[in-house]
This record gives C-alpha cells, structure tokens and sequence, in this order.
C-alpha cells in the first residue's frame, strides 16, 4: 500500500478551509490544519479523526512565523508532505476611494506574502522527500469578473493566479503540480455581511442562479491534490455556478 498522504490546508477552521478538510479526511488522507483561531465544528474534527487530523494555530499575518524549523520541526514534525492547500485568507470591502494602508498591508501579508512563503516550504519539504507533490492556491471569480468593493481583495487574488502558473512552470520537472481553484459566492462568513439584494444580484449573474456550493469547490480541491489529475498544472478551475 502507497504511504498514507499528508495535505497541509491553511483556513482550515471554518467555510471553505472546514469543507476542504471534510473531504479529504473522507478520502482518507492525513490533514494538517492551519488556522487562526479554532471553531466547534474544527475541534469535533480533530476529536473524531485523532490520528488523522492535526491542527496548528498560526496567524498569517505575521509572516515571521513562518521559519523553515518552526515549518519542518512544528508543523510538518519531519514528515513528507504531499499537498498544500493556500485557503486562508482576510476579506478587505471597500471603494477604492476610501482605501487605507493598514488594512490593504494585512490584505497583502494574509492573502499574498504568507501563502508565497508556505509554498516554498512546502516545496522545499517535497524537494527533501522526493514527492511529486500538488499546490493548490484557493482564488476567488472576483479576480477575473469586476465587483463593486473588492478590487483590493481581487488584487491579491490576481497576484496568486500568476504565482501559481509560474511555480507550475519553475517545478513542473520536479512533478510538483500547481493549480488555482478559483470559486465563485458562497455562503460562507466572508459574505455574511452582503444583505440579501447584494446577494440576488451577484447570484443573477450566474448560469446557475444560485451560490457556488462549498463541497463542490471543496472536492474540485481535493480532485487536484489526487493523482486523478497527474496531468493537470498551471491551471485555473472555476466553480462558481456559472459567471457568465
């Protein structure tokens, strides 16, 4: 039998990260979750799938965590990992008019300079091991389709999308794959603070007329990180209900 699959997802606490672990505990695949904070429904996970499931506080906007002994030594615990999940990430609405400077930093350092410094090292981590290892960086349909109020969110969102492609570029030789799912709204915490008109508009806009699901941008996640998709690098998959 193959070594049982370690995945590292970030944001695992909650919405989306919460789904991605779900799935791929069911799958039967080791998970280490990063989050802020922890949740009820995180703790019930790790009391229920005690030598599957492991989760480590990190805050992502303090960068400086992330030292490659505190991520070797701490959170991997020497072992090889075969996956990486960018999930987490801090929602900043508002007109460009009134951006400020506080709030678009821990913008960049949450979305853009901590999942920057965890794939590299979790490549090195693979490089180490010998794993031909998958990246997925978690995206958002705001990067592609125009939203009033997330032009900063969407930036950091862009800047992803192309470190992806280019790190599928730069390790492709080393059969580490990198992917975006990129998913449309969904009814997760991030866009609780949307009323219900904000949220029929942007959902008319879809071929589906309704929120993205959470277990199907979730799976698509966990699809990537599988060697079902051993072929598939570079790419952007969207689930999003259809924004056309």
């Amino acid at each position: 039998m193959p070594p049982v699959q370690n995945v590292l997802v970030t944001g695992a606490s909650r919405g989306l990260g919460l789904a991605i672990v779900r799935s791929l505990l069911t799958e039967g695949i080791s998970v280490i979750g990063l989050s802020r904070r922890t949740s009820a429904e995180l703790e019930r996970l790790v009391a229920n799938h005690a030598n599957q499931f492991r989760f480590f506080p990190l805050d992502l906007n303090d960068p400086g965590q992330l030292t490659a002994e505190r991520f070797q030594d701490e959170i991997c615990q020497q072992q090889p990992l075969h996956g990486l999940v960018n999930n987490a990430a801090f929602a900043y609405d508002d007109l460009i008019t009134n951006l400020k400077l506080e709030p678009l930093e821990t913008l960049f350092r949450v979305n853009v300079t901590s999942p920057m410094l965890l794939t590299k090292l979790a490549i090195r981590n693979m490089l180490l091991h010998k794993i031909a290892g998958s990246i997925v960086q978690v995206s958002s349909i705001s990067a592609h389709t125009g939203y009033k109020g997330l032009a900063m969110y969407a930036a950091t969102k862009g800047a992803m999308e192309s470190f992806s492609k280019n790190t599928a570029r730069e390790w492709g030789t080393k059969k580490i794959r990198s992917n975006c799912v990129v998913p449309g709204f969904m009814e997760t915490e991030m866009s609780a603070g949307l009323d219900e008109q904000q949220k029929g508009r942007i959902y008319k806009r879809t071929a589906l007329k309704e929120p993205a699901s959470l277990e199907s941008a979730a799976n698509t996640v966990a699809f990537l990180l599988s060697d079902k998709a051993r072929s598939i690098t570079g790419q952007n998959l969207v689930v999003d209900s259809g924004t056309i």
